[in-house]
């Protein structure tokens, strides 16, 4: 039996991992002071809504870091389950981890950077809330086409369209 080709969703993820591992790397590798014209948006929110609350900024920064390191690895975990549906989700959230985990040894290599555990727990939280997403919508468009009725044939029997025996 010869294999299946992968559906255009599959092959969509599979391109679009390059791009997102290159912006990854350019956010977490490149000094603070540069990453942060991209990082910065989580702590203008956190000043925004500190502001507005009263909440203290650096209790207001450190959750908008933590949720923005989530939103971060959440395209991982989707496109890793876009890319690969036959990918065990223990198996998705095993990489994001270990390339978080990465990110952060390497990171204590780097003067400017400063690397911590949370990130680790964020961005592993977004590998499998991204995971979580694809296998949600998979399973709930195959039990949408499971309850589908195949329509009749013109001239035919139904149970020749379902292939049911007769």
């Amino acid at each position: 039996m010869p294999a299946s080709r992968p559906s255009i969703i599959t092959v969509t993820a599979r391109v679009l991992i390059v791009p997102y591992v290159i912006g990854l790397a350019l956010i977490v590798f490149l000094p603070a002071s540069v990453a942060s014209r991209a990082t910065g948006i989580a702590f203008r929110i956190a000043r925004f809504v500190s502001d507005l609350t009263g909440i203290s900024l650096s209790t207001s920064d450190t959750i908008f870091e933590f949720l923005a390191n989530i939103a971060l690895f959440v395209p991982l975990g989707v496109l890793l389950a876009a890319g690969w549906p036959r990918l065990r989700p223990w198996v998705i959230i095993l990489v994001g981890y270990s390339a978080s985990a990465t990110i952060e040894l390497t990171q204590t290599l780097l003067p400017s950077r400063v690397p911590t555990i949370s990130d680790v727990v964020a961005n592993t939280l977004g590998t499998i809330v991204g995971c979580l997403v694809v296998r949600t919508v998979l399973t709930t468009s195959r039990e949408r086409a499971r309850r589908t009725p195949v329509p009749e044939r013109a001239g035919g029997d139904h149970r020749e369209a379902v292939g049911a025996p007769r």
